[in-house]
């Protein structure tokens, strides 16, 4: 299984616990997916994240809906988070998210390591396809945020 890495950084002019907050909120998923991917979460809201917590939901690809089942593996306020996918479309999938001061504001950091099932035809699917669909995910992500912390 090959793996690949998405890392992205991105300061904030905001406050460590403000930011924390805000991603501590599992209603924030849909302000910071895509409207294209047509996210319906299926846990109740509001749930409060934390370690051991899973959250059911869906996305569209190709008008194909895909269910996703993520599992918070690691809950360190205001410091970060791990998330993993229990179910979905990757054959590995784990996002991590990192919060730091950083002079006036918050030095905000995402890893995600994954893998696509399928061998070969995976490793094809990411290279005319899934990489540039992460990027495009994780661009609207990035200026979702600055919106939101200017």
């Amino acid at each position: 299984m090959r793996e690949y890495l998405l890392e992205r950084e991105q300061w904030l002019p905001a406050d460590l616990e403000a930011v924390f907050e805000f991603f501590s909120e599992a209603a924030n998923l849909a302000f910071l997916t895509p409207p294209w991917l047509d996210l319906v979460v299926h846990t109740p809201l509001p749930v409060e994240k934390r370690e051991g917590l899973c959250l059911d939901y869906t996305i569209r690809l190709l008008r194909l809906p895909l269910r996703w089942r993520t599992r918070f593996t690691s809950w360190d306020p205001p410091a970060g988070f791990v998330d993993v996918q229990e179910r979905g479309p990757y054959a590995l999938w784990e996002h991590t998210h990192r919060f730091r001061p950083l002079g006036d504001g918050v030095l905000m950091s995402d890893v995600v390591r994954y893998a696509l099932p399928l061998g070969p035809l995976g490793r094809l699917a990411h290279a005319l396809a899934v990489r540039a669909l992460l990027a495009a995910i994780f661009d609207y992500r990035a200026r979702r945020i600055r919106e939101r912390f200017g």
